[in-house]
């Protein structure tokens, strides 16, 4: 279970922050803003892309939009989006419940600037009815993410 992986990733990684299960779905930007009281921007959002063979998540504001120009020049080649299958598959978390916490296996995982203009975010937590609340510079310590600039300003 996606949730499962994810609870125990915080009970070994941050025991100190608790996932929070909605009754409403929060699969959607504007879902996951309203179930929470935060801004969509404040929504940390998981992009699962592919590289050529590489696949690698990209954890961005909840209102950015991915800049294909610096998105090619940051990865070294064109991202392409995942099939919901493939998301899976390669996540182990359903689409809008994906996030980088609770992985099936290690993935190269980057967080986007966009998300440092907020004291906290609200990213996935597994399910498209959980989530966690954050300070962005803590959640890509927790997941070993690299900061890049790859949003449209």
């Amino acid at each position: 279970m996606s949730l499962d992986s994810v609870r125990a990733f915080f009970a070994q990684k941050a025991p100190d922050i608790a996932i929070i299960e909605l009754e409403t779905t929060t699969a959607t930007v504007a879902q996951a803003a309203d179930g929470h009281g935060v801004l969509p921007a404040q929504i940390a959002k998981t992009l699962s892309l592919r590289v050529g063979e590489q696949y690698l998540l990209v954890v961005t504001s909840g209102t950015a939009r991915l800049d294909n120009r610096k998105a090619k020049a940051a990865f070294g080649g064109k991202p392409r989006m995942l099939s919901a299958e493939e998301v899976a598959a390669v996540t182990g978390h359903p689409v809008g419940g994906v996030c980088p916490f609770g992985l099936p296996a290690p993935l190269p995982i980057f967080c986007d600037v966009s998300l440092r203009a907020f004291e906290e975010v609200v990213p996935a937590a597994g399910s498209t009815h959980s989530a966690v609340r954050i300070h962005p510079l803590r959640m890509a310590e927790l997941v070993g993410a690299e900061w890049v600039n790859v949003c449209q300003e």
